[in-house]
């Protein structure tokens, strides 16, 4: 299996699209999927008044909000390549888990609104990638509106994100004066809105048009010429070491919407983007070419089928070959699992997968046997990858059945989706209340609509505010402690914190009651 294993490993492209919210991500995703053959008609997540939804976005919320507020997983092949996409959420209430699907990429494709820029929630995810070392692919969205000047955005792009760029194409003009892209990489101009013949024109070593054309007698195209050689005099060089660092992200103008600049897009970036990479362990650096099969969940997502109230693990495979009924070890408990149930994505479009490799995503069926972080190896050593990022929440709501006899119901739903880990649960110690804390409020909502439309439970939830949550080291703890301003609670592990009401309670608390050691996870190692 040694050289077809190789080949197969080398031909995967693992990446998340990262972007605040209504810049094109899943606009950007469907065109790629489109490229890919996996879908025959892009709708796009404007398209309410059509009845069209975008592909990727399968939950009920998403569809009726217009929002990607999971991230899905899909995958086609292109050009004799496996690519694998994670659409991530644009929300920023739903950014840990977004954090948390950047562990289990090797890229990520960045869009920017031209008009926007760079916005908030884009630079908290780039940061992310630049911590972890990914590559970045940057790809500048609706050039077919009005935005920003392209060398206004380039000077945005490299200031804010403290990263050098470099444009693989250049776009002349924008908005209704919008007549295509400069192909610096293919050394061709791509026209915009012309028939399918007429889209590309070849260039010569002077990087220009030979004999007469049309578009060269437009003051749009000497403009775009003086601009690329200001690129090329004093831009940056171009660096396929740096790209993989990290340190550098090729630009790409163009319109998801329009399917503009995509198919080019998605050929350069299959160029450039890495294959697997290795993955830190407890056993040190784990090579995507081994032949022994390892990974991690990264997420856990209940109901992706509702008629079969199921529960699906995704797993990113770090090592080795997947094969379906193998027999693998879960680092966490030590225990033996055959890995019989398991689904390749397509959206809400899932199969059964036999076979993967390194770089792949695939899906398992959660009997309730997995965590997220959770490492499963084919390997008698007990390994764990590295630990996922914890958010701790900073905003709580009281949440009960409006319904008694539901009982049943609203405790299997607060289980399920509190497994999937974008809200979390807790018990106050004393009265054994139901807490919910999250980072945004939209996750409350989505979590009352589910409860409603997955679960058939109405909840009534009261707003407790906003809190600082502080674990304890110990696991006995003076349950006369807890008071309105520093409420102790445990977590859905049985580990006890407490909620404070504010900075001034946490520094009163700690004065009062130094012998009680206090921890933030995500300060943890």
């Amino acid at each position: 299996m040694s050289n077809n294993f190789k080949e197969s490993v080398l031909s995967r492209r693992t990446f998340a699209i990262i972007s605040h919210p209504d810049a094109g991500k899943t606009t950007l995703t469907e065109k790629l999927l489109l490229f890919g053959g996996a879908i025959r008609d892009a709708g796009t997540v404007k398209g309410k008044k059509t009845g069209k939804y975008a592909t990727s976005d399968w939950m009920e919320i998403e569809k009726q909000r217009g929002i990607s507020v999971t991230s899905s997983v899909m995958q086609f092949d292109y050009n004799n390549v496996r690519v694998n996409i994670l659409d991530t959420p644009g929300h920023q209430d739903f950014s840990e888990d977004t954090y948390r699907t950047l562990t289990a990429v090797d890229s990520a494709v960045m869009i920017i609104d031209s008009a926007k820029g760079i916005e908030e929630q884009t630079l908290k995810l780039f940061k992310v990638c630049r911590m972890r070392g990914i590559p970045i692919f940057t790809f500048i969205n609706k050039l077919d509106r009005q935005g920003k000047a392209p060398l206004e955005l380039l000077a945005e792009l490299e200031e804010v994100m403290g990263i050098e760029s470099y444009p693989m194409n250049w776009p002349i003009g924008m908005g209704k004066e919008f007549l295509g892209i400069y192909d610096r990489y293919y050394n061709r101009i791509e026209q915009f809105r012309v028939e399918e013949g007429e889209k590309y024109l070849p260039l010569n070593e002077d990087g220009e048009i030979d004999g007469d054309h049309p578009i060269k007698n437009d003051s749009l195209y000497d403009q775009m010429l003086e601009e690329v050689m200001l690129l090329n005099e004093a831009g940056n060089e171009f660096s396929a070491d740096k790209i993989n660092s990290g340190e550098l992200t090729p630009v790409f103008f163009g319109s998801a919407l329009a399917n503009f600049g995509v198919q080019t897009f998605l050929e350069t970036y299959l160029d450039f983007a890495p294959s697997p990479q290795a993955r830190n362990s407890s056993d040190g650096e784990i090579d995507p070419l081994s032949e022994e099969f390892s990974g991690f969940i990264f997420k856990i997502q209940a109901n992706m089928n509702p008629a079969h109230r199921d529960r699906i693990a995704f797993l990113r495979i770090c090592s080795g070959k997947f094969e379906r009924g193998m027999s693998v070890q879960l680092s966490r408990t030590g225990k033996q699992i055959k890995l019989a149930q398991s689904t390749q994505f397509m959206a809400d479009d899932r199969s059964t997968v036999n076979e993967a490799v390194s770089g792949d995503i695939i899906g398992l069926y959660d009997p309730g046997f997995y965590q997220i972080g959770d490492t499963l190896t084919a390997s008698k050593n007990a390994y764990q990858y590295e630990k996922l990022p914890q958010f701790t929440p900073e905003l709580f709501v009281r949440v009960t059945a409006k319904n008694v006899l539901k009982q049943k119901h609203f405790h299997k739903g607060i289980q399920q989706l509190v497994q999937e880990g974008a809200i979390q649960f807790y018990k106050t110690v004393k009265t054994e209340g139901y807490l919910l804390g999250a980072v945004g409020q939209l996750q409350f909502e989505v979590f009352e609509h589910r409860m409603k439309n997955e679960y058939n439970v109405d909840v009534l939830m009261e707003n407790v505010g906003s809190k600082i949550a502080r674990w304890t080291v110990d696991e006995e703890v003076n349950e006369n402690l807890s008071s309105g301003r520093s409420l102790l609670v445990e977590d859905r592990f049985g580990k006890k914190a407490f909620l404070f009401e504010n900075d001034f309670a946490l520094r009163w608390f700690q004065d009062k009651n130094p012998d009680v050691k206090l921890y933030n996870p995500m300060d943890a190692e």
